[in-house]
């Protein structure tokens, strides 16, 4: 570090330069002395996993290209039988709530909220990841004379949305919980409603419960507090 920080000083011509070198060699050694370091992948515990969520679809697409980032050595595959985990999507919504309306009765605040369940099993059906729940919500102002804007600005949001429930996905299928409990998984309860691996190549994948997210939205008309 300290014999790099003196080439870049040594390989300036003028003030300015000297200067910009000056400064580049304090933040180096600055971050040094914090122990920075560039965040790499996180491994999963297992290289091949399958899931119910389409891949055509924006979220699940997303999810794929998330978790092949955050951990390159695992690969999706097409079959159930053919995964050390799965990933199940048990339910999936997302929906607008009327937050509040004016004196005319419009309404001037929407409340965005998505809900996904999922679970992830291993190849025996042993339960990692018990069902859970994320939720994300957002508040949005609405205004029915630029109803196109909105509409844009509110598949926007949503979009924000999905990623963070993609990212707080990986993250938990990242952490130390589910790497422990994946590598003691013998031990652990079995899901009863999980395919049989002998059975699961005839067997159609599943369908969602829920529309696929980011469609059109189911609207609650409710001006209520929440």
């Amino acid at each position: 570090m300290h014999r790099t920080t003196l080439a870049l000083l040594s390989s300036v011509r003028t003030p300015q330069q000297f200067a910009r070198g000056l400064a580049c060699a304090a933040l180096c050694l600055l971050l040094a002395a914090c122990g920075f370091h560039l965040k790499g992948a996180t491994p999963l515990p297992f290289t091949t996993i399958y899931t119910n969520i389409a891949e055509n679809s924006e979220f699940g697409a997303a999810l794929r290209r998330a978790i092949v980032a955050s951990s390159p050595d695992t690969r999706f595959v097409a079959e159930p039988a053919q995964a050390e985990a799965r990933l199940t999507q048990l339910a999936n919504s997302q929906s607008l709530r009327e937050l509040s309306l004016d004196a005319q009765g419009r309404v001037e605040e929407y409340e965005l909220n998505l809900e996904f369940i999922f679970q992830l099993t291993d190849a025996q059906g042993h339960i990692v990841l018990p069902p859970t729940t994320l939720h994300s919500t957002r508040e949005i102002p609405y205004d029915d004379s630029v109803v196109q804007a909105k509409q844009g600005e509110i598949g926007l949001v949503f979009k924000e949305m999905q990623q963070s429930l993609v990212d707080r996905i990986v993250r938990m299928l990242a952490s130390p919980d589910v790497t422990s409990a994946y590598r003691q998984a013998a031990t652990l309860p079995i899901d009863e409603s999980a395919i049989p691996a002998a059975e699961s190549r005839n067997t159609p994948a599943p369908a969602p419960q829920a529309p696929a997210p980011w469609g059109a939205p189911r609207v609650i008309p409710d001006a209520g507090s929440h």
